[in-house]
């Protein structure tokens, strides 16, 4: 039996079968020659004991029930396998190109012997070959089916064939895993490495935009489908991507790799790298906290971690991951985390003292040291700004700090600890005139530390100063001038040095004649913002009207710097000046 069994030919997996249609499903064996003597039982026990079915990685088998049964279509004579064998894709390759598919002729051999009295009463069309009507119920598929029949619901869900090949047994669905490069309607990837671990470059059409229900259809597919990759290979194309800079990419495949085998403390520290490339500090330390306890003696994931945990301003940790890093560990890290705390310490003794110039030198000391992702050292520095008036290098200051996801920050500094972050965050925005964001800022703080006393008065007086600043907006419409300027004031009562409150009554008292008041408005605005255009295009103007030409023209040359292609600035500056040379040729 074992001498005349020859090597059968391996169908087309499932899911490349919806690629590239579906081949035939039985292989044919090669036999010596037949004289048409043999009768068609036995002949059709002998044919279906070498028919061998083929499974696809990750598929389990399934014994067929009595009614689930296909009868094999008796093999007459040479010319009908001959005519059998030329329906076969040729180029076909071998079955130990693919170690990961079992052939299972043996256990086909022995069920095949159970159903001979039941090949015996059963047609002789093969159902496969269109001569039939039966076909195979969805339950005797398996997983390669069941993929097959989910990729064709998401294609008429998706409108179009986002699929693209990625290896000889794994189809992945395009922009969803993140080992492709997505950088126009036509793309492709190549992953080529010394391991063996490749992706065929392959060009694909870009996915048409969904809804959130397709969206959901394609990730679970591609989750069904990233299952039957090894984990490694998805490490391996990560860490490909991670040197060429596609940090998102990168995650994508670490993230792949995870979900297949979520206990490999190595998926986790690669992926904490990615998420700090990304700027997502907060994510990376709680991915490097998971390869830790996965495995507590990972020496790379405890240098990363203190190297986090450093730029986080928090020392303490910092140095204890240092010191459990084994030959990962330096002795300049720790050094450099000594230094951060001691720049710390004088942070906190500056504000205890009120000091606010020292803490601004201080804060500033220590980011560029080491914590330079340390929200509560950017928060301090912008407090002290603020003290010293100097609103518009607080913005510039908290502008530089990482932005955190609420969510994350929240987690990791406690509800508490973030508030007191929105609280300065709040103060911030309500200075540079975003009124919107700092009321949604300090009342954020509230529903996270609503018993904080400072955020009850900074939710106060954002309140108040937001209020006035829109019923003074309304009233200078209408053309109420005076009345818009008494309600600016109002708002002002609350926060004296509001650049655009001030800013606005100044529009007011210019419009009521009272030039000198207007000035004087625009330059307490300007004290606090050197930057805020609209105040010195206002004083450059109210100088003007009062003949006061020398400083028209200085204001007029610094917005000109700023703003080079602004008309009205060019036709004020040009104004200004045939004025002043007028004056100065009478006074001659």
């Amino acid at each position: 039996m074992e001498e005349n069994r020859a090597v059968d030919r391996r169908s087309g997996c499932g899911l490349l079968s919806v690629m590239f249609g579906r081949r035939g499903l039985w292989s044919k064996k090669p036999t010596t020659a037949d004289n048409g003597s043999q009768k068609s039982t036995s002949t059709a026990a002998t044919t279906t004991s070498n028919i061998q079915f083929t499974k696809s990685p990750g598929s389990e088998l399934k014994k067929p029930r009595d009614d689930q049964k296909v009868s094999a279509e008796p093999i007459q004579n040479n010319k009908i396998q001959n005519q059998n064998q030329r329906s076969v894709v040729p180029s076909k390759p071998s079955s130990n190109q693919y170690p990961n598919n079992h052939q299972l002729g043996l256990y086909d051999h022995q069920q095949q012997q159970q159903r001979s009295s039941y090949n015996n009463n059963s047609s002789n069309v093969d159902p496969y070959r269109g001569g039939g009507q039966r076909k195979v119920p969805r339950e005797a598929i398996g997983l390669s089916g069941e993929l097959e029949n989910m990729i064709t619901d998401h294609q008429k869900a998706r409108g179009t064939n986002g699929l693209v090949r990625a290896s000889s047994s794994n189809v992945m669905l395009y922009g969803n895993l993140g080992n492709l490069n997505q950088t126009g309607p036509l793309a492709g990837s190549n992953y080529g490495n010394s391991n063996g671990y490749g992706v065929k470059k392959t060009t694909t059409v870009a996915a048409a935009p969904v809804t959130t229900k397709s969206q959901d259809q394609s990730g679970s597919l591609c989750r069904a489908i990233s299952t039957r990759m090894d984990p490694e290979t998805l490490k391996i194309m990560g860490n490909e991507d991670y040197k060429s800079g596609n940090f998102a990419e990168a995650l994508a495949l670490y993230d792949a790799a995870i979900a297949i085998d979520p206990n490999k403390a190595a998926y986790r520290s690669n992926k904490s790298a990615a998420l700090t490339a990304l700027g997502r500090i907060l994510d990376a330390v709680f991915e490097c906290r998971e390869a830790i306890r996965i495995e507590p003696h990972y020496h790379r994931a405890h240098h990363r971690l203190g190297n986090l945990y450093l730029r986080l301003g928090e020392v303490e940790k910092s140095i204890y991951h240092f010191k459990h890093s084994g030959p990962e560990a330096d002795r300049e890290d720790i050094a450099k985390a000594k230094t951060v705390q001691t720049h710390l310490n004088k942070c906190t003794e500056a504000k205890r003292l009120r000091d606010w110039n020292g803490l601004i030198t201080e804060t500033t000391n220590t980011i560029s040291v080491g914590a330079d992702a340390a929200p509560q050292v950017y928060a301090l520095q912008a407090e002290a700004l603020l003290k010293t008036h100097r609103h518009q290098e607080a913005d510039d200051a908290l502008s530089k700090c990482p932005v955190f996801d609420v969510d994350t920050s929240t987690r990791y500094y406690g509800p508490v600890g973030f508030a007191g972050f929105l609280v300065v965050r709040a103060q911030v925005h309500l200075a540079s005139g975003r009124f919107d964001e700092a009321v949604e800022a300090i009342q954020r703080a509230g529903k996270l530390d609503g018993n904080n006393r400072e955020v009850i008065m900074v939710s106060r007086r954002a309140q108040a100063v937001t209020e006035a600043r829109l019923r003074g907006n309304e009233l200078f419409k209408a053309g109420r001038f005076q009345e818009a300027c008494a309600a600016y004031g109002e708002g002002l009562d609350n926060d004296p040095r509001n650049s655009v409150l001030l800013c606005n009554r100044a529009a007011c008292r210019s419009k009521l004649g009272q030039f000198d008041k207007s000035i004087e408005d625009c330059t307490a605005a300007l004290s606090v913002r050197p930057g805020y255009g609209k105040a010195r295009l206002r004083r450059a103007d109210c100088n003007c009207k009062i003949g006061k030409w020398e400083l028209a023209v200085g204001d007029y040359e610094i917005l000109r710097k700023e703003t080079p292609e602004d008309e009205q600035v060019t036709r004020g500056l040009s104004e200004a000046q045939q004025q002043l040379m007028k004056r100065r040729g009478q006074d001659s």
